[in-house]
């Protein structure tokens, strides 16, 4: 595993380089995955708007890393904590809008979100027995629908 890692830093390091960006590159395992840091001044270059540009560079990385692998890996990259810290928030969004979801008695709709940020909304909510979600639209961007369940007597 420990070569797997090292291959997707240098290919990083590669497009890093190739882009004239100076920044510090971290690669590890989280999981079965491998996890890549990059730490540098030029974030938003490498983050784009809503973190577009940070998941075209994740998807070519993965391309290019399993294309030199065996058996294939998943590879996360993160730039300056922004992964994280966006999960941090979208956690929170999810929990607030839920309680007002269910506050209510009606459905909410959020949005739009990609795939990895509708999967860290539908996660945090799939522990509340009074909610449920279910992602709504067409394309790479749809919105998540929360839903509260029904009670006796509530309108929904």
């Amino acid at each position: 595993m420990e070569e797997s890692i090292e291959i997707a830093r240098q290919i990083m390091m590669g497009l890093l380089e190739k882009m004239e960006m100076n920044a510090e590159l971290r690669g590890s395992l989280m999981g079965r995955d491998i996890y890549l840091e990059v730490k540098g001044d030029q974030q938003g270059i490498l983050i784009g708007r809503y973190g577009r540009t940070l998941d075209s560079l994740q998807f070519i990385i993965n391309r290019m890393v399993n294309k030199r692998l065996k058996e294939p890996v998943k590879v996360i990259l993160d730039v300056n904590d922004y992964r994280k810290n966006r999960e941090e928030n979208l956690k929170k969004m999810a929990i607030r809008s839920g309680e007002k979801a269910k506050l209510r008695g009606f459905s909410l709709t959020i949005g739009p979100f990609n795939a990895y940020d509708r999967r860290i909304i539908h996660l945090t909510l799939k522990e509340d027995p009074l909610l449920r979600t279910e992602s709504l639209g067409e394309g790479e961007m749809k919105r998540v629908k929360i839903i509260p369940s029904k009670k006796e007597g509530a309108r929904v």
